[in-house]
């Protein structure tokens, strides 16, 4: 079915220029048509959508990193939770995501790869999509567990890891380990089939984290968060990850996992091109200040603050508009950048962006409409309204 909507006092951020009070027509789930409305002939079946303060339509963002949302976590190992997360993300501008596992026991992680693994198979359309799994430990380093509870942290393992990839049915698209502990050559066997190592929750020194990358990391998880920082006598993890182009960088911008110095800091190095925004967020995301679960621990959420009873922080409750804020808050960087940071660059990385990350003819229409001030109005997933 074809159906075309012009948006007045809107602007929509193509990947190369920008249009005022836009149409966009969508055939099965696709952009065919894109222009400006005064283009569109008075025999177009057209409906109409006005905004009363100006808006700006943008890719749907696409989270990496994500446990959580509205009592839901990844971890629930029910369908249930993950259409809680479908149904939830979509009211920050987020389209599709990674549902992110948590350091547990390879029983509890194997449920919930199953339940990710069936949800995936379920098309339905009248939410966020789950584009794949995001394997959070638990190959990690104990120094460096954080919220990870450490009695489920396990070396990296080709062989544990060939059933997790089996019952999520071949889903899993990010690996988060420690390539210091990885003697059975893990990242080299994810590399050969096509899982994006993450160097994350990691030691490694600087020499590490480059025979890391000789072996096929790319990515690191949660920059700053959960390794080893930087030191004038060893980059560490994290100067390592900022030095190497190979490596994409995701950062929780919510002023509180990184200093607000630190996330320009990291911009200035890697610039628009090198970082992904994440949320991290786990399942208070979206509810009052309170007590909730992470991996069978206390985690206290007060003053947007999510921490385990020692003050170790344990994800966030962060959401995806205001990390885009955030960014251009805090580095001065351009909307459109801060943009591509959700959107894009995600799906650059995961070798989607064929279809995703950007409002293109031929691509998913999968889009999202924010005000001035970030907050969005409604949000789109395959040219079907799913909120606002």
């Amino acid at each position: 079915m074809k159906k075309t909507w012009l948006f007045y006092n809107a602007t929509l951020y193509g990947e190369k220029t920008t249009i005022t009070n836009p149409f966009i027509t969508v055939e099965n789930g696709q952009i065919i048509r894109l222009g400006r409305g005064d283009d569109l002939s008075e025999l177009d079946s057209v409906e109409e959508v006005s905004f009363s303060s100006p808006v700006r339509i943008v890719p749907g963002f696409i989270d990496l990193h994500i446990h959580g949302a509205e009592n839901a976590d990844v971890m629930d190992g029910s369908n249930e939770a993950l259409k809680t997360m479908k149904h939830a993300l979509p009211k920050e501008g987020t389209t599709s995501f990674l549902a992110t596992t948590l350091t547990q026991s390879p029983e509890d992680k194997i449920k919930a790869l199953q339940a990710c693994r069936s949800e995936i198979d379920f098309k339905e359309d009248d939410g966020a999509q789950i584009i794949g799994v995001h394997l959070e430990g638990p190959f990690i380093s104990e120094k460096r567990a954080g919220a990870q509870p450490s009695e489920h942290i396990r070396k990296p393992d080709v062989t544990l890891f060939k059933q997790f990839q089996e019952a999520s049915g071949n889903q899993i698209r990010v690996v988060t380990l420690a390539p210091e502990e990885d003697e059975d050559g893990l990242v080299t066997h994810l590399r050969n089939t096509g899982v994006i190592p993450s160097i994350g929750h990691s030691d490694a020194s600087y020499k590490g984290v480059v025979d890391g990358i000789d072996d096929g990391v790319c990515h690191a998880t949660h920059l700053f968060n959960g390794m080893r920082g930087v030191h004038h006598r060893d980059p560490g993890v994290a100067g390592g990850a900022l030095l190497h182009d190979e490596i994409k960088v995701e950062m929780i911008v919510d002023g509180i996992h990184i200093a607000p110095p630190m996330v320009k800091f990291a911009y200035n190095h890697k610039g628009a091109d090198g970082i992904i925004l994440i949320t991290d967020s786990m399942r208070a995301k979206g509810l009052n200040e309170g007590t909730y679960k992470l991996g069978g621990q206390d985690v206290y959420v007060d003053h947007g603050q999510a921490k385990l009873e020692d003050g170790t922080l344990a994800g966030s409750i962060l959401k995806m508009n205001e990390a885009v804020r955030n960014m251009i808050e805090f580095t001065g960087c351009s909307f459109e950048e801060a943009v591509q940071m959700a959107s894009l660059n995600p799906a650059k990385q995961l070798k989607i962006s064929d279809r995703k990350g950007s409002l293109q003819i031929g691509k998913d229409a999968d889009f999202t409409i924010m005000d001035e001030q970030f907050n969005v109005q409604q949000t789109y997933v395959n040219g079907k309204k799913v909120f606002g």
